[in-house]
């Protein structure tokens, strides 16, 4: 079946020069990411733009330059530009957040809202269920949504501390290796977290509630024996985990609490002969009410629009594997 190629043509008057220099960012920069992540070619005159490529992709192409000439008064960077491509694709889920009961998160982000349907999904599930799994790809928000939804919980008074949690699956000999104490030796493996608390509260705010113990940040093996109450409880990279391992944190919940699981399946750090507690809780708890599990797909990253890409050309390779293999 031939694919549909078309050429739009757009302009923008009366001339402007100095947003046309926004539009477009330095050295055109900003065409280019339009161009690499809808696979469209733009040729510029002046206030003249010709999109070339497949149909569906020059209309979104035409979109996004429409919607970004219309705040080029100030300067645009790149990181719009990539997030625009992302939303662009999305166009149901272009919303203020807070329409249409799409969740509102207090943090320190005020633009801090789901990208996509199944973002917004994610969010909400989180809101409520008192155990979500949000299990996909790198980049689609997992972690750094789930952090936000603590934040959020925290703020509001819903929890009273939370608990955010990684397995450092090198914490046996090779890790001993490493100079420090044990808590230099994980301090790696936790800084994922410790960026989204950064980013989404302030670092003074942060380093007061660590002081106050009303944040803990801490290695799965610190949490056995424990029981946590009013804690939002995040297990992070819970792909790395073993079926025991999962079973214990999963039981350290308490009254009042809440508790999110992430994880990528397909980035599985373990020895070949271990099980991941991940795979192996979706099977186990997939009829259990009170638990959502929610799956993200290469079209919830929200990077660089290459990750997208290299995301779908891996999951080609592994797709022509398993059928060679049958």
């Amino acid at each position: 079946m031939s694919i549909r190629h078309a050429t739009r043509e757009i302009s923008f008057e009366p001339v402007d020069n100095g947003r046309l220099a926004n539009l477009c960012g330095a050295l055109d920069e900003n065409l280019r990411q339009i161009e690499n992540g809808l696979e469209v070619d733009i040729a510029r005159r002046g206030e003249h733009f010709s999109i070339s490529g497949r149909v569906v992709q020059t209309k979104l192409a035409t979109e996004l330059l429409e919607r970004f000439y219309a705040i080029s008064r100030r300067p645009i960077d790149v990181e719009e530009i990539q997030l625009g491509l992302i939303e662009v694709a999305h166009p149901t889920d272009a919303m203020v957040a807070g329409e249409d009961g799409m969740p509102v998160l207090l943090t320190k982000r005020a633009d801090l809202r789901g990208r996509t349907p199944r973002q917004n999904h994610y969010l909400k599930a989180i809101q409520e269920h008192d155990i979500t799994f949000g299990i996909g790809p790198a980049g689609t928000g997992k972690t750094y949504l789930a952090v936000a939804s603590a934040v959020d919980a925290l703020e509001r008074d819903l929890v009273k501390r939370l608990v955010l949690v990684r397995p450092a699956v090198e914490a046996g000999e090779r890790l001993g290796f490493l100079p420090g104490d044990l808590v230099q030796k994980v301090d790696p493996y936790l800084r994922p977290l410790y960026d989204a608390l950064y980013d989404l509260m302030g670092f003074d705010k942060v380093t007061k509630l660590f002081e106050r113990g009303i944040i803990e940040v801490a290695p799965l093996a610190f949490m056995r024996g424990r029981t946590l109450n009013h804690a939002f409880i995040i297990l992070d990279e819970a792909q790395n985990t073993t079926p025991e391992q999962m079973k214990m944190f999963l039981t350290r919940i308490g009254f009042g609490s809440k508790a999110v699981v992430t994880g990528d399946v397909t980035q599985i750090d373990l020895q070949r002969h271990q099980k991941s507690g991940l795979i192996d809780a979706q099977h186990v708890l997939q009829n259990v009410r009170g638990i959502a599990l929610h799956y993200f797909k290469s079209d919830d990253v929200v990077r660089h629009p290459l990750v997208q890409k290299i995301v779908d050309a891996y999951e080609k390779r592994d797709r022509a594997k398993e059928k060679n293999d049958e």
